[in-house]
C-alpha cells in the first residue's frame, strides 16, 4: 500500500452553529437577528434560514459573523449557478459556515490512505449495464448523519457493511459506527480526527466482529472501547482493494458486486452540492489529496455527463436528499484512487 494522506478530520464541534440550551433561538432569534443587521430583504431571508435549521446563536457578534458567512456563501452559489455547469449548488445546514470553518470541522485531517497501485479486484470481461442503483435493489441502507464528529471513514464502512450483509443475507441491519470510532485506533484510524474505510474492515476482520447500531450506539464523539463478542452482528472475511485511480475497476465492482467504499477532496461549493453532476477544475486526484470518505452505490448518465451516484453521511438534509452524482471518466477528485469493498460472512 502506497503512503498517502487522507481523511475527514470532523473534530468536536465548539462553534456556536451547533445548538446549545443557551443563546438565541425561535422568535428571540428573530429578533435579535433584525436588531443586529437590519430589517432588510437579506435579513429575512438569514431569519428564514436560521429558523429552517434551527439555528442557535450566542451573541450579537456571532449573529453578525454567521450574517456574514452567510452572504459570502449566497454569492458563491448564485454565481456558480449562473455558470451552465452540470450541477448547481443551494442553501443548506452549512450556508453560515465560513469554507474554513468547514474544512477544519468536516474535512481536514491527513493520514495513511490505503490507495494501492496495483488492487486485488478481479476484472472480468462482463458486459456492465448503462446505469447503476442499487437503492432498487434494496440494499443501500438509509442515509445516516455523522454529525459533530469526524467518522465519515466509520459510515462509508458501515455503509459498505450494511449492503453486503443484505445482499447476502436477504435483510437489512443497521451496523455500529461507534465501535469503529471507539475500538479501531490500532489499525491507523484516529476516532473522531479520522480514519479509512479500508482500514476499519481490516479491524473488524481480525477484531472478530461488529456490533449492530441498537447494541453499540452512535454518540458522535470520542468513547471507550465497549466491545462485546457476545454481541457481534456482522463478520469481515476479507477486503478488496480498487487498483489506485482506476475507474474501469471501480464501475466493474459497483455494477457486479456491489456498493463500494471510495473517497475523495471535497471542495468549497461542495459544501452546497445540491444537485446535477458535480465536477472541479480545481481539486486534486492523488492519495494525498483526498479528504472525505463517501460510498458509490452505482452510476449513470445525466445530460450527456457520465456519473458516480454517491451515498454521503451528513444527512438526508444536504445535497439530494443525502446523495451526489460526481462525474465519472477522469477520476475526479480522486473518486477511485482509495477505494475498496468488504467481504462478509
Amino acid at each position: 500500500m502506497a503512503g498517502a494522506r487522507f481523511l475527514c478530520s470532523f473534530l468536536l464541534l465548539v462553534t456556536a452553529c451547533s445548538a446549545t440550551a443557551a443563546g438565541f433561538q425561535g422568535a428571540d432569534l428573530e429578533s435579535s437577528i433584525l436588531q443586529t443587521i437590519g430589517n432588510d430583504l437579506p435579513a429575512r431571508s438569514f431569519v428564514d434560514f436560521a429558523n429552517r435549521h434551527g439555528k442557535t446563536y450566542q451573541t450579537a457578534k456571532e449573529i453578525k459573523l454567521r450574517f456574514n458567512n452567510y452572504r459570502e456563501n449566497l454569492k458563491l452559489i448564485r454565481s456558480t449557478n449562473q455558470k451552465g455547469l452540470p450541477y448547481t449548488l443551494a442553501v443548506n445546514q452549512y450556508a453560515d459556515w465560513s469554507w474554513e470553518e468547514f474544512k477544519t470541522h468536516r474535512l481536514g485531517a491527513s493520514q495513511s490512505c490505503s490507495a494501492t497501485t496495483k488492487g486485488s479486484h478481479k476484472l472480468a470481461d462482463d458486459v456492465l449495464p448503462e446505469t447503476k442503483d442499487w437503492r432498487k435493489e434494496g440494499i443501500v441502507s438509509p442515509v445516516k448523519d455523522q454529525g459533530t464528529c469526524g467518522s465519515c471513514w466509520s459510515f462509508s464502512a458501515t455503509g459498505a457493511l450494511e449492503a453486503a450483509y443484505h445482499q447476502k443475507h436477504g435483510k437489512g441491519i443497521s451496523l455500529s459506527e461507534q465501535q469503529l470510532v471507539d475500538c479501531a485506533t490500532a489499525f491507523n484510524n484516529f476516532k473522531c480526527a479520522g480514519g479509512l474505510p479500508s482500514q476499519a474492515f481490516e479491524y473488524i476482520k481480525y477484531n472478530g466482529g461488529l456490533e449492530t447500531e441498537e447494541a453499540y450506539p452512535y454518540t458522535a464523539q470520542n468513547g471507550t472501547c465497549k466491545f462485546s463478542a457476545r454481541r457481534v452482528a456482522v463478520q469481515v472475511v476479507d477486503s478488496v482493494n480498487i487498483s489506485m485511480g482506476a475507474e474501469d475497476e471501480l464501475k466493474h465492482a459497483v455494477a457486479m458486486v456491489r456498493p463500494v467504499s471510495v473517497a475523495f477532496q471535497a471542495q468549497h461549493d461542495f459544501q452546497h452540492y445540491n444537485t446535477g453532476v458535480y465536477t472541479s477544475d480545481t481539486c486534486g486526484s492523488t492519495s494525498m489529496d483526498v479528504n472525505h470518505a463517501v460510498l458509490a452505490v452505482g452510476y449513470g448518465v445525466e445530460n450527456g455527463v457520465p456519473y458516480w451516484l454517491i451515498k454521503n453521511s451528513w444527512g438526508e438534509i444536504w445535497g439530494d436528499k443525502g446523495y451526489a452524482k460526481v462525474e465519472m471518466g477522469k477520476n475526479m477528485c480522486g473518486i477511485a484512487t482509495c477505494a475498496s469493498y468488504p467481504i462478509v460472512a
